[in-house]
């Protein structure tokens, strides 16, 4: 088998693979459904994201007020969209910077590679919630487009640390090896021969990546740290309703459930993916 043969049936035959897989297909209907719940709620909504529609901490509504007397499920059903494309870009961005590197330093070898994965390790060493806060402290007003390279950036050394490790089974293998003697350049082998080789590992990085973006962004949220303090969030629900817990519980409750819901449908399918990898490699 060619090498190029082998590069493009790695990808289609692992996502059959994958498709076949029940962890995998019931964490991706999870995951597509609140997705779906986030981006076309608040065209159903009972009431705007800021309207009050009774008096604070009351049971009017389906499940009552916050402490504000905002309908607490039009909330719910405004405040995810925010939190969803922030995760979701922060996740790809995270991904596609820590692939970069994990494969730069596995191809180069020799002293790039050390002192790729050194500074890596460095990197490692800072908590994510930590390094955010500390940045975003400074910001004072952070904008979506902080968070989202926050985010994506505290991703980005546990990913090149995942991707270094595959793409080292990978570059010195024949079909690498053939391509290098035809004169291809290194680019291109990369993106040709090695990329494609590496789909379910990746995959499996990206949900788990994923899982960790919606809990980091909620954190930040329910922390103060929200790119829009007026606008509904999940996160920042907990934290303007975490006194009125014991007298109004669905104003806290409502949004734990759907990040819940939202982190076990992409662990799942994390979960899912990575069995299919193990599978494949057996």
């Amino acid at each position: 088998m060619s090498a190029t043969s082998t590069s493009s049936s790695a990808a289609p035959s692992f996502f059959r693979r994958a498709l076949k897989q029940k962890r995998f297909m019931f964490g991706l209907t999870v995951t597509v459904l609140v997705m779906l719940f986030a981006i076309f709620a608040p065209f159903f909504a009972p009431y705007g994201e800021n309207e009050i529609s009774g008096p604070p901490y009351s049971k009017v509504g389906v499940l009552g007020t916050d402490y504000l007397g905002q309908d607490v499920l039009s909330r719910v059903m405004y405040g995810g969209l925010g939190i969803l494309v922030i995760s979701v870009l922060a996740t790809v961005l995270g991904m596609v910077v820590g692939v970069a590197v994990g494969v730069i330093a596995a191809y180069s070898g020799g002293w790039l590679d050390e002192v790729i994965m050194r500074l890596n390790d460095v990197l490692l060493a800072f908590p994510q919630i930590l390094l955010a806060l500390v940045v975003l402290t400074a910001l004072q007003d952070p904008a979506p487009w902080a968070i989202i390279i926050l985010v994506g950036a505290s991703h980005a050394p546990r990913v090149a640390r995942v991707a270094r490790g595959v793409a080292l089974g990978i570059v010195s293998r024949d079909f690498v090896v053939a391509a290098e003697a035809l004169g291809e350049r290194r680019s291109r082998i990369i993106l040709a021969e090695v990329l494609p080789n590496m789909t379910g590992p990746l995959l499996a990085e990206a949900g788990l990546r994923l899982t960790y973006s919606i809990g980091l962004v909620a954190a930040l949220g329910f922390l103060g740290f929200a790119s829009d303090p007026g606008a509904a969030n999940w996160g920042q629900m907990l934290n303007e309703n975490r006194l009125g817990l014991a007298t109004q519980p669905w104003s806290v409750l409502a949004p734990v459930i759907m990040i819940g819901i939202f982190t076990i449908g992409t662990n799942l399918m994390a979960d899912g993916l990575a069995q299919v990898t193990q599978r494949g490699d057996n």
